[in-house]
């Protein structure tokens, strides 16, 4: 590891001298690009220089230790070897957890549907609740939210809505929210005081570039619409709304944001490339009957994921065990706790497949 690491560091320092070159300064793609990459390899070699900085402090209390008479020194030297013998797991720890495979999703957009579930209006409201609190966390994040396509009802419930946000590690902060979200709570309209069991289900999928996933427009039906609201709210008066049907699978998507029939077609042809992609993912992992379950799960559409209880103001994640006594707040877009979390539990997850890998493999 510390050869790969080494690699790391000087890979980052020639990044840091081209950056320095006026020569660069000329060419903002190229600048960019590589400020990319040194920011992705900073985190990095930060740690690495942190573990290298423990080691030479033991190494130098240990040889201090072996030369050293004065009472007093041989005790500042002992602290100091302990104190950088006690980091020095975490630090590689740290290391270890950098090193992971990276999602190569993790940096793009994302694309958020959230559709009504078992529940009737109740459910609907629940799903309205979710598109607010992930609305919220964006705004926390400073990420762009805009909305591909809506279906409402007359109380203000949401049946299905599509929408795009747009901002730096969005897919790597919320690849772990796809699958079912079940709430309990008394409705507004419940006049005898029930708590009722809803859900509403919550697939997140990568924003993909043009160039990653080709559509055969052969096989494409699209059809033009007038977009409608809910008791005729936000109606569109020209026929803009775009509706693209994937023939061979019968996946449709509908996008109807009243700016342009142009931009609606295109974004719902994003939208299908990555549902159609991440249709591809599911199937080839549900073909990988051996290959091991993540702790976190796969983040299927029919895996109930977390209850929303609000008699009791908690939060459950059903996936690691996790209760929060918040319920306001994270309805309110405070989700960081959990997400932090998940990603933990993931990362973890993966440290330890690796370390069991090879004995498995042997």
């Amino acid at each position: 590891m510390d050869e790969k690491l080494t690699q790391i560091e000087d890979r980052y320092e020639k990044l840091s001298a081209r950056m320095e070159d006026p020569d660069t300064y000329g060419d903002p793609g190229a600048y960019a690009a590589l400020a990319k990459e040194r920011r992705e390899l900073e985190p990095v070699v930060d740690a690495w220089r942190e573990l290298k900085r423990l080691r030479a402090a033991a190494a130098e209390a240990e040889a201090l230790l072996e030369g050293e008479t004065d009472p007093d020194m041989r005790d500042l030297a002992r602290e100091e070897l302990d104190g950088a013998r006690a980091a020095m797991p975490g630090a590689e720890l740290a290391l270890k957890t950098l090193l992971l495979p990276r999602d190569p999703n993790d940096g793009k957009n994302v694309i958020v549907e959230i559709r009504a579930g078992v529940g009737g209006e109740e459910s609907a409201l629940f799903a309205a609740s979710l598109y607010r609190m992930y609305a919220m966390y964006a705004e926390r994040r400073g990420w762009k939210t805009s909305i591909a396509n809506l279906n409402e009802t007359d109380l203000g419930g949401i049946k299905e809505i599509s929408f795009i946000l747009e901002g730096e590690g969005a897919y790597s902060r919320l690849k772990f929210e796809s699958g079912v979200h079940r709430v309990q709570r008394v409705p507004e309209t419940e006049t005898q005081g029930r708590v009722h069991t809803s859900t509403a289900t919550v697939a997140v999928l990568p924003e993909l570039d043009e160039m990653e996933f080709q559509l055969d427009m052969n096989e494409l039906r699209i059809d033009v619409f007038r977009s409608s609201g809910a008791g005729g709210q936000k109606v569109n008066k020209t026929s803009s709304a775009i509706r693209v049907t994937h023939i061979p699978t019968g996946t449709v998507v509908e996008c109807q944001d009243e700016r342009s029939q142009y931009k609606n077609k295109a974004r719902a042809l994003a939208i299908l490339a990555s549902r159609l992609a991440e249709a591809e993912r599911e199937r080839q992992a549900a073909s990988r009957a051996d290959e091991r379950r993540s702790q976190v799960g796969t983040g299927m559409r029919n895996e109930r994921i977390r209850t929303y209880n609000f008699p009791q103001g908690r939060v459950t994640d059903h996936r690691i065990g996790l209760t929060l006594y918040k319920i306001d707040a994270v309805m309110d877009g405070d989700l960081d706790e959990l997400i932090d979390a998940l990603i933990t539990a993931d990362q973890a997850e993966r440290l330890r497949e690796e370390r069991t890998a090879p004995e498995e493999d042997a």
